[in-house]
């Protein structure tokens, strides 16, 4: 699908072997808590997973899509350890805020807590555009085995994704990992910029208002077949003009000796 795409060129996928079991245990061990069936199953297939892609620009390749799922070893704990390596250095848990609580809702799910309440795992780190995690929201007394797939904005707000890793992973692959492609889950979407990409790409997702415009708003509609076509011309062959009988070409310096000998004629003969 996407190798088809106008414009889109060094479709790269990394192949990566499966994960061993005693890792996956290993893991679990360290971090007190067991991985969702689901995701078990797919590291034991590949461990981890890596799809980027590029437009073509002006004859040069332009990194844009990035699907990424993190290996076991690379899936870190947030929240944990201290921002910087002082003895009083704030944490992700001191940004906790009850007042904006959001459990009491009925119509939305509980946020993650920074703190010990939720154990957070990075699944994607989206390109430094924010976070998707695995969401262990329940962590006391013990942690619960039911888990969430979130994602953190660069604001540290919390959005929710999917209840399954399963769901998480159909959504990765049908936004095609386009740039800021979570942005379209939270309340203020994505960006202009990124919103000309998804019109031009139009990615396989069933949500369709990431595309309707707005009265007050305006965006380019841009036709790919145009964007990435060739800007080379062929060049004009200019027609030479056609050439006259030598006889029938007189220099001007002929024609002024001419006229000079004709006036010299005439006065000799005065």
């Amino acid at each position: 699908l996407l190798e088809t795409s106008p414009g889109v060129a060094e479709v790269t996928f990394v192949e990566k072997e499966p994960a061993e079991r005693h890792t996956i245990v290993s893991w679990e061990q360290k971090n007190s808590c067991v991985l969702p069936e689901d995701l078990k199953n797919f590291y034991l297939m590949t461990d981890g997973f890596q799809m980027t892609w590029s437009v073509k620009t002006d004859d040069t390749p332009m990194p844009l899509g990035s699907m990424v799922i993190n290996s076991v070893s690379n899936l870190c704990r947030l929240g944990g350890s201290s921002v910087y390596s002082l003895p009083n250095a704030p944490t992700l848990a001191d940004l906790e805020d009850d007042t904006d609580e959001e459990g009491s809702n009925g119509d939305k799910p509980e946020k993650p807590h920074f703190d010990s309440r939720s154990l957070i795992f990075e699944l994607d780190p989206c390109n430094g555009n924010g976070k998707v995690c695995l969401v262990y929201k329940h962590a006391e007394p013990v942690v619960s085995p039911d888990t969430e797939i979130w994602f953190l904005d660069r604001a540290l707000y919390w959005h929710f994704l999917t209840k399954t890793f399963t769901a998480y992973y159909r959504l990765l692959i049908t936004h095609l990992g386009l740039p800021q492609w979570q942005y379209a889950f939270t309340s203020y979407g994505v960006s202009p910029q990124a919103k000309q990409w998804f019109n031009m790409y139009k990615p396989i997702t069933i949500n369709t208002a990431l595309l309707s415009e707005e009265a007050d708003s305006f965006v380019n509609k841009l036709d790919p077949n145009k964007v990435f076509k060739s800007k080379n011309k062929t060049p004009v062959l200019k027609k030479k003009p056609p050439s006259q009988p030598a006889g029938s070409q007189k220099s001007p310096m002929s024609m002024t000796s001419a006229k000079t000998s004709s006036l010299a004629g005439n006065s000799s003969r005065k």
